[in-house]
């Protein structure tokens, strides 16, 4: 189910835990406007890391520094905002550290600094 390519190693990371709990995911399937110009072009989106079906439920993983979490935090607001009947979680790189130390897997995330 592990998807060949992940835009940071933080989605590898969660894609073995969702799997080691048996959770279905997809890798970023579906693109969200956030905004659009007067010719109706998306000019904004937001793309969740991982959509679970099962559950009717986005994730969104972020390890970045803190100036980039409150600009990828920003964005989730405005996604919530526009999409209310969508359920998003974001996992921040501490709660993610923590499961994958519970269960003895290699970490990841340290360390990461990509933008939002």
């Amino acid at each position: 189910m592990l998807a060949e390519h992940f835009a940071h190693p933080s989605e590898r990371d969660v894609a073995a835990l969702l799997s080691l709990y048996g959770i279905a995911w997809m890798y970023e399937p579906v693109e969200f406007p956030l905004a659009v110009d007067e010719s109706g072009q998306v000019t904004r989106a937001f793309r969740p890391d991982f959509y679970l079906p099962d559950l009717h439920a986005f994730v969104e993983v972020t390890v970045l520094e803190q100036r980039l979490v409150t600009r990828k935090n920003r964005k989730v607001r405005e996604f919530r905002e526009r999409y209310p009947g969508v359920a998003i979680e974001v996992l921040y790189r501490r709660q993610i550290v923590a499961l994958l130390e519970r269960h003895g897997l290699a970490v990841h995330t340290a360390g990461e600094s990509s933008a939002a």
